[in-house]
């Protein structure tokens, strides 16, 4: 798993802190179990789990926080409650991930994480990967419906970010080939690897099917460095619709 292949002694407490308040909201998943209701999309379990991020949330930032960053607190929440998905709606997309994205950026803006390479590194590969792994709990557990998917054409029905990050993490080697995401089981030691990992585990049939944008990178571009720019283009371009 790529959290542990980062040294937990170059993690400062900060890190620690933000992967604190994650587990906590997975811990609440336990403890709110989903009603056994005939919906395929959207457990109304969700809207509780939601209902105590909302009652709960100025708790969990002055905890993260403390006095010195507690000021900080009301800018930062309305992202955080974004972060995981639509209560109202029950579902799940790539604009909750950027709201997480911007809560990590403000994070940094007022120096709580200070930008220098090991914490960066921390916050992609040891906090990005926990908050993903919450959110598709999330999505099993609840059953979340994907927030404005572009089906077919899109790259993923419910997250973006990784396969950017993924495709850094690949940019600058050669030994493993963008088609190799084509011959699974993968090694999880990517962002982009578990990104496609989890679509096999909740997608069936032929990958070219229902993942016709990642087949078509796979197949068609030739090297990680060109699939990174090209996906920070094709973000761009969701972005403006």
């Amino acid at each position: 798993m790529i959290e542990s292949s980062l040294s937990d002694s170059s993690r400062s407490q900060e890190i620690d802190r933000i992967l604190a308040l994650l587990d906590t909201l997975s811990d609440w998943v336990d403890e709110i179990p989903p009603l056994q209701t005939p919906q395929r999309f959207g457990n109304l379990a969700f809207r509780t789990w939601g209902a105590r991020l909302e009652e709960r949330s100025d708790e969990l930032l002055s905890k993260l926080l403390g006095e010195k960053f507690a000021s900080a607190s009301p800018y930062l929440k309305p992202y955080l409650l974004t972060s995981f998905g639509s209560f109202l709606r029950m579902d799940y997309g790539t604009g909750h991930e950027s709201s997480f994205a911007i809560f990590l950026l403000c994070l940094t803006l007022i120096r709580f994480v200070k930008p220098e390479p090991d914490e960066e590194r921390h916050m992609v590969l040891s906090v990005f990967v926990r908050y993903l792994q919450l959110c598709w709990k999330l999505q099993d557990v609840y059953k979340l419906e994907p927030a404005g998917s572009h089906g077919v054409w899109g790259l993923d029905d419910y997250t973006f970010l990784g396969y950017i990050f993924g495709s850094g993490q690949l940019r600058d080697q050669t030994d493993i080939t963008v088609a190799s995401v084509l011959n699974p089981p993968l090694p999880q030691s990517n962002l982009y690897f578990m990104s496609i990992t989890r679509i096999h585990q909740v997608k069936h049939g032929p990958f070219y099917e229902h993942s016709s944008q990642l087949h078509s990178i796979a197949v068609g571009v030739p090297n990680w460095g060109k699939v990174h720019n090209g996906l920070f283009k094709m973000q761009k371009f969701w972005a403006r619709g």
